[in-house]
């Protein structure tokens, strides 16, 4: 998930600080210092009937899916991008994506150790 060793390890809080994370569920919020609890945390909520799930392409929502999570503006996040930005993104593509194997093993060795974001 792209997170430290100290991510796991709670620090001295007076108690007084806002939470380090927060798990959201409709109008419920649940408070973590440390990612220890999350697991517990998810498992409490999913007794209640929680579902997690990931969405590939706008084409995979339902229209309150789709309301809920890209087009309310509280909810969703919005990036300027730039040509050198798509330019980047094109290049980066083309390696993981080609028919050439070699750049694309480079580029996983190169960056195996740095990933945050992996789905599988």
């Amino acid at each position: 998930m792209g997170f430290g060793i100290e991510s796991l390890m709670p620090e001295d809080r007076t108690g007084t600080e806002e939470p380090r994370y927060l798990l959201r569920r409709g109008e419920n919020k649940i408070g973590l210092d440390d990612l220890r609890g999350l697991l517990t945390a998810v498992r409490r909520a999913g007794e209640k009937g929680l579902a997690i799930t990931r969405f590939k392409g706008l084409g995979e929502m339902n229209a309150e899916e789709l309301r809920e999570t890209t087009l309310d503006p509280s909810n969703r996040t919005l990036l300027r991008v730039s040509m050198e930005d798509a330019a980047a993104a094109h290049e980066l593509f083309r390696t993981l994506m080609g028919e050439k194997v070699e750049p694309r093993r480079e580029f996983i060795e190169r960056n195996a150790l740095d990933v945050r974001n992996l789905d599988v």
